[in-house]
């Protein structure tokens, strides 16, 4: 895991501008500490800020072929790089490290284009091809590392972060309020549009080509579901052979010249990455979890029996609702976008604990749900398609009862609050978005608290519509079930769970995550299994349960799943909450923003102090969480952004100038 920034010239060549490089590989310097590298001539400029996991000594980046043709700055890792490696080698490449960077320049000199469908890994890289004059940048199939770019006054920018390529201060700030409206649907915006006009991201397992001036993107993956299952193969077999997967991705992914830890989080998916590391490889073992101060939220109980169970050595943080609150700006920052939950924040303080244990690599359990449905969203679809081929049953959403039972202050829910609720869009089974329309529903409330400007700035955009476009051309005919995983993976997986609670707050310090499940080949795989041996009547999961029924105690793989979250607005409206807080969500700085309507928050602040303590409904929490998390953004990249300083030329470990 490394950040990447740089810039090239679309059409002119002219003398490059070595202080803003240093400027943007500066502003990313928590994503890889250890080194920085640049590449400049009159056409291109790369930065690279590393974390060296890979060939400590000899993997500095930006790294070139044998006769310095090609060029590339890379955030990641290709896991894969032991086997490619001989290939290429046989093929005549020479090389030269014994990196993983390395044999991206080979292989795209190799396969041009097509190099990306021999990797397994998670990237973001950028390739200056000298020799042709092009540029060919990529990312992975699912989004793990991000890439975001603009071009502005000629020139192409490129880095790992927004707050890198804002170095430019030519380079308009300005919140993109279609963004802001996507986001409060689908909890994300649908690439390539980010929370920033004119600034796009590389929407995941996509390419941008730029040759002769012109920026081109397009697409190298998709997951594809079949439009039928193969459920004469028996439940065993492909729980065989998703055993044997995970078995050699969590091997690949254990690849690395530092050690390896894995989160600990007590739920079925970390147990499963952890119980493969102690039974299939000889790697130390450390885990890491988080607890709450809010005992609905912790699962330490789980955790701790995982830990005595695989002898693991065990590090624990506790997330307090002070806590919480005092890291949500650092963790605003450092997303770039509004969050609805403020779960993302915990997990950056497990990312703290780690590093100070002195780790750099952890294993996460993450993608697990989207590939194998373990969300109530996917048991949710299921009974509301059942329902809605005969729409006045009166026993078939009393299905609907069996769900959440472990979300903490909702008590009992009446069937009658449950049919009305789930009945949203009952009529519309055919719709695109259908599996996500309760979901829709709840998020998109906070859009009551728009100022008169924002809603007539946004009253001709369809939000709703923001994934609907490019869909596999069979898309139509696949199971509702494989509908609702493939809207969660390309909305909530790659947009909001690997950026915001993933990639952003390990990166912040300077934690690189690994997640087996989001290995292409199991989730190709994955995509291949029956609906009904993923969620087996309303049992989630139950192929991956059947797989490692022999490595996990039974009150791991039997217990009712608990969903990863934390304390919203309960966190802010404590008597020792931060001063920032009544700043953020002042009638003055409210108008000074002009987002919401001063005076409709006002009232819901004042309900969520009323209610300290309690557990509010989703809809207050995800309101209270999304204005003052936007209310942030504005004030860290509008109001009060300064760009970073140079970082220092004796810094840099490459420094290479081809200008002269």
């Amino acid at each position: 895991m490394c950040g990447i920034a740089g810039y090239f010239q679309l059409n002119e060549p002219a003398p490059p501008d070595r202080e803003l490089v240093a400027r943007m590989v500066n502003a990313i310097k928590h994503r890889g500490p250890d080194e920085f590298g640049a590449y400049f001539d009159n056409r291109c400029a790369l930065g690279q800020a590393r974390l060296s996991i890979i060939d400590l000594a000899g993997g500095s980046q930006p790294l070139c072929n044998e006769d310095g043709s090609v060029w590339v700055t890379f955030n990641g890792e290709i896991f894969n790089y032991v086997e490619l490696r001989p290939e290429l080698e046989k093929r005549g490449h020479v090389f030269r490290t014994n990196s993983d960077t390395e044999v991206i320049v080979h292989a795209y000199e190799e396969y041009g284009r097509d190099c990306v469908q021999h990797f397994n890994g998670q990237f973001s890289f950028v390739i200056w091809d000298t020799k042709n004059e092009k540029i060919f940048a990529a990312r992975d199939r699912l989004g793990i590392r991000p890439m975001f770019f603009t071009v502005h006054n000629g020139r192409f920018y490129f880095a790992s972060e927004i707050k890198s390529i804002f170095c430019d201060p030519s380079i308009p700030r300005r919140l993109d309020l279609r963004g802001l409206d996507e986001t409060f649907t689908w909890w994300t915006s649908a690439p390539p549009r980010t929370l920033f006009e004119n600034i796009n991201e590389l929407e995941a397992g996509h390419y941008i080509e730029i040759e002769d001036g012109k920026v081109r993107t397009g697409r190298y993956w998709s997951m594809i579901f079949p439009e039928t299952f193969d459920y004469e193969r028996p439940v065993e077999s492909y729980a065989e052979e998703l055993h044997a997967l995970l078995v050699d991705s969590v091997r690949l992914r254990l690849r690395a010249d530092v050690p390896v830890g894995a989160y600990l989080s007590g739920g079925l998916d970390s147990s499963v990455t952890t119980a493969l590391v102690r039974h299939f490889t000889q790697n130390k073992l450390e885990t890491f979890s988080v607890t709450f101060e809010d005992k609905a939220f912790d699962e330490s109980s789980y955790q701790n029996q995982m830990a005595e169970y695989l002898g693991t050595n065990h590090h624990t943080v506790n997330a307090t609702y002070l806590s919480i609150a005092e890291a949500f700006p650092k963790v605003i920052w450092h997303t770039e976008r509004p969050v609805v939950r403020t779960a993302p924040t915990p997990l950056y303080l497990l990312s703290a604990l780690v590093r100070q244990n002195n780790f750099k690599v952890v294993l996460t359990g993450e993608g697990s749900d989207e590939m194998l449905a373990g969300y109530d969203l996917f048991k949710e679809t299921i009974i509301r398609a059942f329902w809605a081929k005969n729409p006045n049953s009166k026993w078939r959403p009393s299905l609907l009862r069996k769900l959440y039972p472990t979300l903490p202050g909702q008590g009992p829910q009446a069937g009658f609050y449950l049919e009305q609720f789930y009945k949203i869009g009952l009529d519309q089974p055919d719709s695109y978005y259908f599996s996500h329309m309760p979901r829709i529903s709840t998020t998109t409330k906070i859009k009551d608290f728009f100022s008169a400007d924002v809603k007539e700035a946004v009253a001709g955009h369809d939000s709703i519509d923001a994934f609907g476009h490019d869909l596999p051309e069979a898309f139509s005919r696949w199971h509702h079930l494989a509908k609702a995983q493939f809207l969660e993976a390309r909305s909530l997986l790659s947009g909001y769970l690997l950026s915001s609670q993933g990639d952003r707050v390990s990166a912040g310090n300077s934690i690189e995550g690994r997640f087996p499940f989001l290995d292409h080949r199991v989730a190709e795989f994955a995509a291949t299994v029956p609906p009904g041996y993923k969620i087996f009547g309303l049992n989630e999961k139950y192929v991956l349960k059947r797989a490692m029924a022999k490595e996990l105690p039974a009150n791991i793989t039997k217990r009712v799943k608990q969903p990863y979250m934390a304390p919203d607005s309960n966190s802010f409206v404590q008597d020792d909450s931060p001063a920032y807080v009544n700043e953020m969500l002042s009638s003055e700085e409210l108008t000074k923003t002009g987002l919401f309507n001063p005076s409709s928050v006002e009232r819901l602040v004042k309900k969520c102090r009323r209610s300290a303590g309690k557990h509010l409904s989703f809809k207050d929490n995800m309101s209270f969480v999304g204005i003052l998390s936007t209310q942030l953004l504005a004030h860290h990249y509008i109001h009060e952004y300064a760009p970073a300083e140079p970082a220092p030329r004796d810094a840099f470990s490459v420094w290479e100038d081809r200008s002269e």
